[in-house]
């Protein structure tokens, strides 16, 4: 695939027209050759690029770390430290907010085997929200 216009780089890569300018304009792809109509014409590795963009993405890279991985793979000579490193710190913040998430579980179960089924004014659900210190998870 080569020469393509912006709908077809799209498609293909399936990262939306105006998010293929945004990434064009912060720099994480490169303005692409226009024709003598303006029209912008994206090769392979344009295409290539924003589907690594678009996967780092999906696994919740952030955009200055989604840079730094570009141009780790830009430059293949370097050390492969930095995005180990990259990856590491993503892992931990997947992994606190899964044990908060666990942890909000945890309290949801008990605030809902906790209850009564009853009026509203004997309701361990209402009771809960309304104070913070019934809670068991204060991480919250």
């Amino acid at each position: 695939m080569s020469d393509v216009p912006i709908g077809e780089a799209s498609k293909a890569s399936g990262v939306k027209i105006a998010t293929i300018r945004y990434y064009e304009q912060i720099g994480l792809l490169p303005a692409p050759p226009r024709t003598e109509g303006n029209r912008r014409l994206y090769e392979r590795s344009d295409i290539e690029r924003l589907l690594f963009i678009r996967h780092a993405r999906d696994l919740g890279f952030e955009i200055d770390a989604i840079r730094t991985l570009l141009d780790l793979q830009d430059n293949p000579d370097q050390s492969c430290e930095a995005a180990d490193a990259i990856a590491s710190a993503r892992l931990a913040d997947v992994e606190n907010r899964i044990a908060k998430l666990l942890s909000l579980k945890t309290e949801l179960i008990r605030m809902l085997d906790c209850t009564a089924h009853g009026r509203v004014d004997q309701c361990r659900v209402i009771e809960v929200l309304g104070h913070h210190q019934e809670c068991l998870s204060p991480a919250h």
